[in-house]
Parts: C-alpha cells; sequence; structure tokens
C-alpha cells in the first residue's frame, strides 16, 4: 500500500504521487516483459515496473548522472540504471516489449526522431505508456508559480526545454505517428501534485525549481521578497491536514510500435 504522501519529505516521487498511481494502473505490465523506463530519475517507476515485470528485466535511462546514482543506491536483482540519452542512445532494436515514462519525454530537441529511437527500441507492437503535462493555464500548480512571480518581471529567459511541450493533443499524436506510432490514445488525468506538509515546506520545495529561482535571482530585492510572500500565502490558502495539494492535469498517453 503506498505510503501517504504528507507523511514523507517532499520530493519528486512524493509531488507526483497521484499522477504516479495512475501511470502504474494503466502500464499493465507482466511477468516476464522487458522494459524501458525513460527519463527514469531516481528510479521510483524503474523499481515498480521490475516488481511488476519479474523474472523480466527492466531498464532505467536518464540524462542525470546525480539521479542515476541515487537509483542505483536502490536497485532491484532485474533493474539496470544507465545515464543515458533516450533520444540517441544506441538501444539494441526490439529488446523491450515496454516503454514507460514519467515526464521525462517532454524535453527532446527532436521529438520525433527521439520517438522514432524509442520505437526501435521495442519488439513490433511493443507498447508506448507515458504522462506528459497538460497545457501550462489547465495545470493550477503552473498558474500560481507563474502569477506570484510576475511581479519579478517573470522568469529570466533561458531558452531552455519546455515542460509542456506536449501538451496538445495534435502535436503528440503527430510527433508519434511520424515516430512510427500507432493507435496513439490520451486520456485526462486530473489529480494534485503534493508539495509538503505545509506552507514553509511548499514554499522551500517550489524555490527549488529552476524557474523559481532564475526570476528570484533576477529580480530587485523588494520584488523578490514580494514574490516569495505571495507564494507563501497561496500556499498557506491550500493548506490542509493532508498538506499543500495544489491541481495539475496531465496526458496519459499510450500508443504502440506500428
Amino acid at each position: 500500500m503506498d505510503e501517504p504522501a504528507n507523511a514523507r519529505p517532499v520530493d519528486f516521487d512524493s509531488e507526483l504521487i497521484r499522477l504516479h498511481v495512475k501511470l502504474r494502473d494503466a502500464w499493465d505490465i507482466r511477468p516476464g516483459e522487458r522494459v524501458l523506463d525513460v527519463g527514469c530519475g531516481a528510479g521510483q517507476t524503474t523499481r515498480e515496473a521490475a516488481r511488476a515485470a519479474h523474472p523480466g528485466r527492466v531498464l532505467g535511462v536518464d540524462v542525470s548522472a546525480a539521479a542515476v546514482e541515487r537509483a542505483r543506491a536502490d536497485g532491484l536483482d532485474n533493474v539496470t540504471f544507465e545515464e543515458a540519452d533516450a533520444q540517441v542512445h544506441d538501444f539494441a532494436p526490439g529488446s523491450f516489449d515496454v516503454a514507460i515514462s514519467r515526464f521525462g519525454t517532454m524535453f527532446f530537441a527532436d521529438p520525433v526522431a527521439a520517438f522514432a529511437n524509442i520505437g526501435r527500441a521495442l519488439r513490433p507492437g511493443g507498447r508506448l505508456v507515458m504522462l506528459v503535462w497538460q497545457a501550462r493555464d489547465r495545470n493550477e500548480w503552473a498558474v500560481t508559480i507563474r502569477e506570484a512571480l510576475a511581479v519579478t518581471g517573470g522568469p529570466a529567459a533561458t531558452g531552455g526545454p519546455d515542460a509542456f511541450s506536449l501538451a496538445d493533443p495534435s502535436t503528440v499524436d503527430g510527433v508519434l505517428r511520424a515516430a512510427g506510432f500507432a493507435d496513439v490514445q490520451l486520456a485526462d488525468v486530473d489529480e494534485p501534485v503534493y508539495y509538503g506538509p505545509d506552507e514553509a515546506a511548499a514554499l522551500a520545495w517550489v524555490r527549488g525549481f529552476s524557474t523559481t529561482a532564475a526570476a528570484l535571482k533576477h529580480a530587485d530585492p523588494a520584488a523578490a521578497t514580494l514574490a516569495v510572500t505571495r507564494l507563501r500565502d497561496a500556499f498557506a490558502a491550500r493548506v490542509s491536514d493532508q498538506g499543500v495539494w495544489v491541481g495539475s492535469r496531465a496526458w496519459l498517453v499510450t500508443a504502440r510500435r506500428a
């Protein structure tokens, strides 16, 4: 049984616990299957997939060396973790039955090429099951942060990857079909994210986001102070005996290699 998120320190896994359950319920991993976890982070999804697939094997890949090190510290006997970029990594063709991802596929420089590479790693008919964010304006957490930071003049432009790049269903459908997938389906997932047991924890967590940190760093002191106050007040208004939960919307995307 899953540990209540409000009983755990806030981290990426506890933040996404309700969304994670939706992904886990949908991936339909069977004993003996071979699974690829794209953007595995610290390995929660990889390990749960491994338990479902046993005696099959699971490979978790992530571009973050630090995340892969954390994942390796708590591995299972049928799990392998690699620091690798799924866009270009030389996977053995047809070596997986299922590819999964929990918000790890929105940052590809060339999405069609990246998903084609993942598709080649799947056997014909192999499944893709992933979560991606819906549009920014449909995510209360993103709107709350954006409105609080507006007094700073907005987050510093970094030209970095866009977490909402796969928010448009037609974009997702077009990218996956161009990459060689069929039967593309998107299901609405309306579950909140967890930001900690109280407003202080929520504020500390969100100040660690790269966009928040950049905006506060580049703001004048008065604007930065006001933005932090607005964030704290927004989270204080959402505190309950279950902690701080903020609305989110995602797509649960499923497809198969054609």
